[in-house]
């Protein structure tokens, strides 16, 4: 029992006496002393040699040989790191040039809606915002899209399983009917946000996207006035000269409705594979908001009258930057983003 006792003392005064003059020294003295095989764990270990009575005794001595090995691990390896630090530090080369620091620059999708913002707030709209998460009624049947419409099959969408109700918005209309709700006419807002629905994703398609949405509510609103609107915004984003065209389209929120189409921009209207030689490139939806939904928001609709539009962002920026797939918006690809350095 004596002997085992000795052991310890043994090994204390040898963890005094240890030499450490590196960090690999510092490595092999954890290793041998405070380790989950070092020295200390095999004293431990002989406990069972002990003598009831002793047992005590051998347990304080043993825990004070390890907080000696500790604290003396601690303190060697704060100085060693300290040294360490001041090397390093002293042995920067203050002749070498400089690292260049990458600047980064707005997303293309950020640029392209706030160009779109930016145009439309000079002829008096302003922006209105929703929830990207939204109950049933501001996502469908306030838009003339009541339980059981065929016109909602036109979107697939992600429900919320803990609550049907609950869907993610598959457009930002939301936005316009909670302004309808809130707010007396005349209203002139554009309503710009993320927008998911559940569909391949693909060169030309993604399951999010971004849209900027339009209305305007006043008395004696006409066709002409969405059609002067939509022509003044494709002059300022795409350039003087670009056509427009209106094809009669359906949207259940509007009526009459059309699909919009711009000149294509890659081969000025003379047919190529991105207009798919038509020489026209749909850019947007749009119509008359049609009287149901305007009753839906306890808007008079004998009184006022209205128009609505809606576009993603997405397809506006694949048109002015010419980019063929979609999917490089959501890869932060560094390559990709800083093509549109400085550009704001």
């Amino acid at each position: 029992m004596d002997a085992i006792f000795e052991k310890v003392k043994a090994t204390a005064e040898e963890i005094n006496d240890y030499a450490i003059g590196s960090l690999e020294e510092l490595e092999q003295f954890r290793i041998k002393y405070i380790g989950s095989k070092g020295e200390l764990k095999n004293l431990f270990a002989g406990i069972k040699e002990v003598a009831p009575e002793k047992k005590k005794e051998f347990g304080q001595l043993v825990n004070q040989v390890k907080q000696q090995a500790e604290e003396k691990f601690n303190t060697i390896k704060a100085s060693l790191g300290n040294e360490s630090s001041a090397s390093s530090k002293n042995s920067i080369d203050l002749t070498a040039p400089g690292e260049p620091i990458t600047l980064g620059s707005r997303h293309p999708i950020s640029i392209v809606k706030n160009q779109i913002i930016e145009i439309f707030s000079r002829i008096g709209f302003t922006i209105a915002e929703g929830p990207e998460l939204e109950s049933d009624w501001y996502n469908f049947s306030a838009l003339n899209m009541p339980e059981n419409h065929p016109a909602r099959d036109m979107q697939d969408t992600y429900f919320i399983q803990q609550d049907p109700d609950i869907v993610l918005r598959t457009h930002t209309s939301n936005a316009q009917i909670r302004t309808m709700e809130s707010q007396e006419p005349p209203i002139r807002v554009i309503c710009p946000g993320r927008v998911y629905r559940n569909e391949t994703i693909s060169a030309r398609a993604h399951c999010q996207f971004h849209q900027v949405e339009g209305l305007y509510i006043d008395e004696k609103v006409s066709f002409a006035d969405l059609k002067q609107a939509l022509y003044y915004f494709t002059q300022e984003m795409f350039g003087e000269g670009t056509k427009i065209r209106l094809r009669p389209s359906y949207f259940p929120f509007t009526e009459p409705s059309a699909e919009m189409d711009i000149s294509c921009l890659i081969c000025e209207g003379e047919g190529c594979s991105v207009c798919k030689h038509t020489g026209w490139v749909e850019i947007l939806g749009c119509g008359m908001v049609d009287p149901n939904v305007l009753d839906n928001c306890k808007i008079d609709s004998e009184k006022y009258t209205g128009f609505a539009f809606g576009m993603g962002v997405e397809r506006i920026a694949m048109l002015k930057y010419g980019i063929n797939d979609i999917r490089l918006f959501f890869e932060n690809d560094v390559r990709f983003l800083e093509q549109f350095t400085g550009i704001n």
